[in-house]
């Protein structure tokens, strides 16, 4: 297996692929895990390989994705050249989520070269359209012909395992005031009502709302407005004006829950742009977990700020793990150790072979 995860890693940073346009890197990686013995199988969902064992057992499924961001600017290389220095790659989808994609697939083949696993099903799940809302895992999982018992899901946590990630919950609010020329306003008794005020009071009154049951390692929910929009003219008074508020959500909350709260905090309407990405935790007494613990005794469990594909697979027993600094995603220059890649290739493929035998 060595260096096979960081010459695959290296080929898919330069097949660019951001979100929509996957098809070249999707041929790449079968054609890769055919050559190596692999079942592999391509469709307008996932790129699919599959690895069987003799005797029946538990289907384990690596799941990760195969699209980036766009590059974006300030790069000091070409994004997708795929410089190699001092043991680092640095190309967009480097961390997010090349690497985990290169490094599942190295430890199938690797698993394969080594006679299969002694029962059960190794899934590679390579999706596509991940970082948009358009992302294509649950038609993937239903093409799948059964449910996995676990899970494993390929995003940069530094090989540390991560048991519980953040959801995202986003509202609009939206107040009404009256519109009228600005040089009047003074004069009315009582005042117009003025859109923007009553957004300013409400926002500011959000610092006020707390959530009081804390995750024991994401803590409270977080409402953070990222989007103000008001006003028809410098000398109108504004008739409407609308926020959006981004919402880090915890398991111990649901959607409907935090929604249901802020709108008994503000004066105005609210409504649900998205709900769908759900917080996600790995089960108590889970099984995976425990097996990650028999072969990394010394790791860490930490938890996600961010959201992931997992918010599909939060029914199952399940966990986050992959190669790379989260805080790199997106970014220009993103890059990678390439030791932290083959280290991942190695310890997806020893919880492989604990999970399955």
């Amino acid at each position: 297996m060595s260096g096979a995860a960081v010459e695959l890693l290296a080929d898919l940073v330069r097949t660019p692929s951001p979100s929509g346009r996957e098809g070249a890197a999707a041929e790449l990686l079968a054609g890769w895990a055919a050559a190596r013995g692999l079942q592999a199988a391509v469709d307008d969902a996932a790129v699919r390989l599959d690895l069987s064992g003799p005797a029946a057992g538990p289907t384990l499924l690596f799941a990760s994705h195969l699209d980036t961001v766009p590059p974006g600017e300030g790069w000091s290389v070409d994004p997708f050249a795929g410089v190699v220095t001092a043991g680092r790659l640095t190309g967009r989808g480097a961390v997010d989520a090349k690497a985990s994609v290169a490094a599942m697939a190295a430890a199938a083949a690797a698993l394969a070269d080594g006679g299969g696993p002694a029962s059960g099903r190794l899934i590679v799940l390579a999706t596509y359209a991940e970082e948009t809302r358009d992302t294509t895992m649950p038609r993937a999982l239903e093409r799948l012909g059964g449910e996995p018992a676990a899970a494993v899901v390929g995003e940069p946590t530094s090989l540390a395992p991560c048991v519980a990630q953040r959801g995202q919950l986003l509202l609009k609010l939206s107040w009404r005031g009256e519109q009228l020329h600005a040089g009047w306003a003074a004069q009315r008794r009582p005042p117009p009502a003025n859109a923007i005020r009553l957004a300013a009071r409400d926002l500011a009154a959000l610092d006020g709302l707390r959530f009081e049951r804390r995750h024991p390692l994401l803590g409270e929910v977080v409402v953070t407005p990222t989007l103000l929009e008001a006003g028809v003219a410098r000398n109108v008074t504004p008739p409407r004006c609308e926020a959006v508020l981004d919402i880090r959500t915890t398991p111990c909350y649901g959607h409907a829950e935090i929604t249901a709260a802020v709108a008994a905090w503000v004066a105005a309407e609210v409504e649900v742009l998205s709900d769908r990405l759900l917080p996600a935790a790995t089960p108590e007494g889970s099984a995976l977990l425990a097996a990650f613990v028999r072969v990394r005794p010394e790791a860490e469990p930490v938890a996600s700020p961010t959201c992931s594909d997992w918010t599909f697979l939060r029914h199952l027993d399940a966990l986050k793990l992959g190669p790379g600094d989260s805080r790199r995603s997106h970014t220009a220059d993103e890059w990678v150790e390439l030791a932290e890649v083959e280290e991942a290739a190695r310890l997806y493929l020893d919880l492989a072979r604990e999970v399955l035998g």
